[in-house]
C-alpha cells in the first residue's frame, strides 16, 4: 500500500462566489482525502484559485478595483465556503502566490530550454471566458459552444508550445495508461481529438498585462492554462515523495487542457505526470449547467440552508448520481435524501441499535456484522470512484 496520497481540485476561477459547482468537486475530494486517511496514508490535498487572465482583469476593471484588490477581496469567501462545508484541505494555492509564479516562470525556462517553445504570430478567434482559442467548426451561430457568447478575433505576437511534437508520445501514454483519462467514456473522445491534432498552441499573450512575465522575453504574459496546470506542481514541488499527483479532479468542461496540454507540458519539463485525471459531470438545474455566466447559480449558503446541515449537503453531492454523470438539482431532492435516507433509514438504524443495547446490555447483543467483508467491498467502490455505491 503506498504510504502517500496527493489529491486536487481544479483551481477555480475567482470572479464571482463559489457555488454548488465548486462545491461538487471539492467536497468529493474532501471525502477521498479523508478516507485515505483512514487507510493509514499521509495525505496531501489541494485546492485554490486560478487569478490571471483577460477574464480577471476586465471583472476587476468593472468592479472598478485593480486586479489584486478584487481578488483579495473574493478569496476569503472561497476559503469561508470550505469551512462551511467542512473542507479539510491542506493547501489553498493561488496562481499569484510567489512560490507558484517563480515555479511557473522555470518551467517556461525549462520548456524554452528543451526547444519546445518558439516566437510567431497568431490570429485566431479567441473566448476571454474560457481562455482558448477556437476555430470556425467550434462555434454555435458564432459563439463560444460552453459560454454562447461571441467570441473576439485576435491577431497579436506570440511564443508557441509545440504541442504537434508530443502528439505521438500522448497516444502512447494513453495506451500505457489505460486509467489515465477517467472515467472511460470520456476517453476516446479526447484521444479522437488528440489524433487530428494539427497546430501548435499559443502560450503568451501581449494585449493584457495581468500575468506571469515569461523569464526570457519580458513584452509576454503566461497564457493561463500553463500558468494554472502547473500549480499541481508548485504545491508539491519540495515535498518528498507526493510528485505526481495520485488524482486531479475536474470537471468535464476542462478535460482537454488536463489530458493533453497538461501531459505535454510535463513531458517537455521532464516532470512525472499524474496517475488519473478524473473528469465529473455538471450539474444542471431545469436542465442547463449551472455557472454564473449562463445564470444559474445556487451559493454555498443557500445550498446548507435547504436543510441546516452540511453533513446532508455533503452526503447528497456524493449520493444523488454516480461520480463521473450529469445530476438535476432541486431542493426537493435534497430535501428527499435527507428525510429518507439520513433521518428514516440511517436514524432508525441508530435509534434501534441504541434500543437494543439499552435494553439487553452490550455483550448480549450478538451481531456477526462481516465487518472486513464490508470494509472490502466499502474500499474498491472507493477506489474506483464509485462514491454513490460507497
Amino acid at each position: 500500500m503506498k504510504d502517500k496520497f496527493y489529491i486536487t481540485t481544479p483551481i477555480y476561477y475567482p470572479n464571482d462566489i463559489p457555488h454548488i459547482g465548486h462545491a461538487y468537486t471539492t467536497v468529493v475530494a474532501d471525502v477521498l482525502s479523508r478516507w485515505n486517511k483512514l487507510l493509514g496514508k499521509e495525505v496531501f490535498f489541494l485546492t485554490g484559485t486560478d487569478e490571471h487572465g483577460k477574464k480577471i482583469a476586465e471583472t476587476a476593471e468593472r468592479a472598478g478595483k485593480s486586479p489584486k484588490d478584487f481578488l483579495d477581496d473574493l478569496v476569503p469567501k472561497f476559503k469561508d465556503a470550505w469551512k462551511k462545508l467542512d473542507i479539510d484541505y491542506d493547501r489553498f494555492i493561488r496562481t499569484t502566490d510567489k512560490d507558484h509564479e517563480l515555479n511557473v516562470q522555470k518551467m517556461l525556462q525549462k520548456s524554452f530550454d528543451n526547444g519546445d517553445i518558439y516566437l510567431g504570430e497568431y490570429e485566431g478567434l479567441y473566448c476571454v471566458g474560457c481562455e482558448q482559442y477556437y476555430t470556425e467548426k467550434d462555434l454555435i451561430e458564432g459563439c463560444c459552444p460552453t459560454h454562447k457568447k461571441p467570441v473576439e478575433k485576435i491577431k497579436e505576437k506570440t511564443y508557441f508550445f509545440k504541442l504537434t511534437k508530443y502528439k505521438e508520445k500522448l497516444l502512447k501514454f494513453y495506451e500505457k495508461n489505460p486509467e489515465f483519462i477517467s472515467p472511460k467514456k470520456r476517453k476516446m473522445e479526447v484521444i479522437n481529438r488528440v489524433e487530428e491534432l494539427d497546430r501548435d498552441l499559443s502560450i503568451s499573450r501581449t494585449s493584457f498585462d495581468w500575468g506571469i512575465q515569461f523569464p526570457f522575453d519580458k513584452k509576454h504574459i503566461t497564457y493561463v492554462w500553463f500558468d494554472a496546470l502547473f500549480n499541481y506542481h508548485s504545491a508539491v514541488k519540495d515535498k518528498k515523495g507526493f510528485w505526481p499527483a495520485d488524482v486531479n479532479l475536474i470537471g468535464k468542461d476542462i478535460l482537454w487542457f488536463h489530458a493533453v496540454y497538461w501531459p505535454a507540458f510535463l513531458m517537455s519539463v521532464d516532470e512525472e505526470i499524474p496517475k488519473k485525471v478524473f473528469a465529473h459531470g455538471y450539474w444542471t438545474f431545469d436542465s442547463e449547467k449551472i455557472s454564473k455566466s449562463v445564470g444559474k447559480v445556487i451559493n454555498i449558503d443557500k445550498l446548507i440552508s435547504i436543510t441546516g446541515n452540511k453533513d446532508s449537503i455533503r452526503y447528497f453531492l456524493c449520493r444523488a448520481v454516480p461520480f463521473g454523470d450529469d445530476g438535476d438539482f432541486s431542493e426537493q431532492a435534497v430535501i428527499d435524501r435527507h428525510n429518507g435516507e439520513l433521518s428514516n433509514k440511517l436514524g432508525n438504524l441508530v435509534s434501534r441499535v441504541a434500543g437494543l443495547v439499552e435494553k439487553n446490555g452490550i455483550e448480549k447483543c450478538d451481531v456477526d456484522f462481516h465487518f472486513s467483508n464490508v470494509f472490502e467491498e466499502v474500499k474498491e467502490l472507493m477506489e474506483t470512484f464509485q462514491i454513490d455505491k460507497a
